[in-house]
């Protein structure tokens, strides 16, 4: 069906006059008649009826003047929004890990929002382990994801944007506990809790324990940072962990790794087979710009 005959059929039924609605559409009113007898042929029946010099709709016509309007109205919010969305307004989907949720993303996000007040931009905010993040990537959950580096060889861009700490947790009543700094040979002699397969962050500690030739005491495993702390805070092991406020309020003591060297790199990913919308490209844009000043 003829989007345009559909919004003269709607202009005619309101001026309920050819001439007059024919000037309203700039169009002619011969091309106009065209139209109307063009729609009343394809559906079947007659749409308007003669009434002196003016034209009424008849039944059938009210009828359908009421869905060609829902239908011409839905259409005008769908046109309007993606509208919006080409000039970078809308919905940005975040996914990022928990270490990143306290301070990085809000700041980042908050940011953003100040440098475009005349867009209509919102966020959503979702936290989870790595692999998890980047599986949500992979199905168009999120437009831009921040967590450990993805593997080289999925379908995605990864850019390192930020960095952050680990640290040796251990309880207040472990032998380790007075110090401010170790070396994780150190470490070596008492069992761990520690990261289980899924998790980025495991490659990464075991990198460190590889660097030093060794393998850690591995008591138990689970996927949360929070979890393993509690677990050490209760007495089932030490661990290693990102750095996080939480740790400050558990019964803990928290010591800097001083060797082996490392760097913890934070990423943010997208999916090179997903097209990114206007606003969530803006901001990965504003990202860029903005990872080396501290923002």
């Amino acid at each position: 069906m003829n989007l345009d005959y559909l919004r003269y059929f709607v202009k005619l039924a309101e001026v309920q006059h050819y001439t007059k609605a024919a000037e309203q559409l700039c169009i002619s009113q011969p091309s106009l008649s065209h139209a109307i007898r063009q729609l009343e042929a394809e559906l079947g029946v007659q749409l308007f009826e003669k009434t002196g010099r003016n034209t009424e709709l008849t039944r059938f016509g009210e009828e359908f003047l009421a869905y060609s309007r829902r239908a011409l109205s839905t259409l005008d919010d769908g046109v309007s929004s993606l509208k919006r969305s080409a000039r970078g307004e809308g919905l940005i989907r975040l996914g990022f890990v928990r270490a990143l949720g306290t301070g990085y993303i809000p700041h980042l996000a908050a940011r953003f929002l100040e440098e475009n007040p005349d867009r209509e931009i919102r966020f959503s905010f979702h936290s989870d382990r790595t692999q998890a993040l980047l599986d949500g990537l992979f199905h168009q959950s999120y437009d831009l994801v921040f967590c450990s580096e993805p593997p080289a060889d999925a379908p995605f861009t990864a850019v390192p944007v930020e960095h952050g700490d680990l640290v040796l947790i251990v309880p207040k009543s472990h032998p380790l506990s007075e110090k401010h700094s170790v070396d994780l040979r150190e470490t070596l002699p008492y069992p761990m809790v520690y990261f289980s397969e899924a998790p980025g962050i495991r490659s990464l500690i075991d990198s460190l324990y590889e660097a030093i030739g060794a393998k850690p005491k591995i008591a138990c495993e689970t996927e949360e940072d929070q979890v393993i702390a509690g677990l050490v805070a209760n007495g089932f092991g030490i661990a290693i962990v990102p750095y996080m406020d939480l740790l400050e309020k558990l019964d803990l003591s928290v010591i800097r790794i001083s060797n082996p060297p490392y760097r913890r790199e934070f990423f943010m990913v997208s999916n090179n087979n997903v097209y990114l919308p206007p606003a969530a490209d803006r901001f990965r844009k504003f990202v860029l710009e903005n990872r080396n000043s501290g923002c």
